[in-house]
Order: C-alpha cells, then structure tokens, then sequence
C-alpha cells in the first residue's frame, strides 16, 4: 500500500534533488510538494528520503513567449549568473590572496545594484531598491563569512552564518510583499538551499577539496538559474499586460 495520500506518489530522492527540480520535472509546485509532506525541511533534503509527489497538471502547453517575456527571462538569468560567478571568483580570490580580491569584491556588489535596476521599471525607485538593499547585504555577509572561515574564527563564522539566513528570509518575504505571485515558502527553500550549496562550495575550496568545489558549482549554477526562472515567471503573473505577444 502506498504511504502516500490519493493524488500524490511517492518518490526516493537521490543526490541533487531540490524541490524546486522535482517541482518542474513532475509539472507541480514547490508548495504542493510542501503542503503533501507536512514535517519535512525544504532546505534539507536527505538522500533516500520518501515524498509525495502531487500529479501534475498541463497547464501551459502550447503557450507562445512574447519577446518581452523572453527578455526578462534572459536579463533575470544573466543577473543570477552573474551572481553566482562573481561569488565564485570572490571566494578563489580570497581564499588564494590573490592582488585582484578587492576589485573582484567590487565587481560582486554591482550585482545588487544590477539587481536593483531590473526591478525599477517594474516595482518603482523605492521597491526595487529596498531589494538592491537585501541584495547587497546578503553578498557582503557572504564575504563576512568566507573570512571569518579562511582565519578560523568560528564564532565570527557562526555569526555571520545567522544573519546570513535572516536575510534570506527576509528576502523571501520582501518579495512575496511585492508580488503575492512569488510563494515566500518556496522562495525561502531556494534560497536557503542557495546558502548552503555557497557555504559547501567555499568550504572545499578553503580545504583544498578542488574537484568538490567544482562539482559543487556545477549545482550552484543550476540552481541559479532556477530561482532566476521563479522569479520570471512570478513577475510575469502579475504584470501579465507587459508581456503580452
């Protein structure tokens, strides 16, 4: 007998697994996965772990893109892109003293600033920069954290950690306060699992761990490129006149 309720199927999750991938491979939602699996953490999926899955439904086939969808879709993908990269070059940076780490920082924080230019046409001056605010902060706590980690003060790393998280959160809920069509839940699972997958990734490459760190990144990427994709649609939903055909 399935341990799953009608209308779901359970499913073994294996390394890599997301609730937002199996979201879109199952044709569901990140909150019906949610709402199906009372208890379980959405940051922290284990391996072998069972789910009920919701069935999917159709809906959206056979839709045509409008060029202004696609260009959304493409900027919000460059940015996430960019985002991750330029953390990445961040933390070799830092982790090797490497004479270019200030600049490389500083090409890191544009990113909140490229963020918040994104969003003024659609949300005005004061939303979009209250978003390029959090952005901001959250890319420095990041650089906070790898140095805490790189000298070994773990009660700085421990610290930065913690607000690290805080600000995901609130994040999450910022934007969810802007376009209800953005689920703070799923939100808040994707960007805790970006956190995570960032701290394992600077973790190896402090460590040495380089072929980790790689394959980490690759992980990273992918799920970058994900959330820019949530975030395209979310907008799309609720300013659907902008991106008509």
């Amino acid at each position: 007998m399935s341990p799953c309720p009608a209308g779901t199927f359970p499913y073994m999750t294996r390394p890599g697994d997301t609730l937002w991938s199996l979201a879109r491979r199952y044709n569901t939602a990140v909150d019906a996965i949610i709402a199906a699996n009372p208890g379980v953490d959405p940051g922290r999926l284990l391996v072998g772990q069972v789910l009920c899955i919701p069935s999917g439904q159709s809906a959206g086939k056979g839709r045509s893109f409008s060029k202004a969808e696609v260009d959304l879709k493409s900027g919000m993908r460059m940015l996430w892109e960019e985002h991750v990269a330029w953390t990445r070059m961040t933390i070799i940076s830092m982790a090797a003293n490497l004479p270019d780490l200030d600049l490389v920082t500083g090409r890191l924080l544009r990113n909140a600033a490229d963020f918040e230019a994104a969003l003024k046409p659609l949300y005005g001056n004061e939303k979009a920069s209250k978003f390029g605010s959090l952005m901001r902060e959250h890319l420095v706590i990041a650089v906070q954290l790898v140095k805490a980690a790189k000298t070994g003060d773990s009660k700085a790393a421990a610290d930065a950690e913690k607000k690290w998280y805080a600000n995901a959160d609130e994040i999450a809920a910022y934007l969810n306060s802007i376009n209800p069509n953005l689920s703070r839940e799923t939100l808040t699972a994707m960007l805790r699992e970006h956190l995570a997958l960032t701290k394992s990734e600077a973790v190896a490459r402090l460590t040495g761990d380089y072929a980790t760190d790689i394959a980490l990144y690759d992980r990273i990427e992918k799920q970058a490129l994900s959330m820019a994709d949530a975030l395209t649609e979310g907008i799309v939903r609720q300013f659907p006149d902008r991106f008509l055909n």
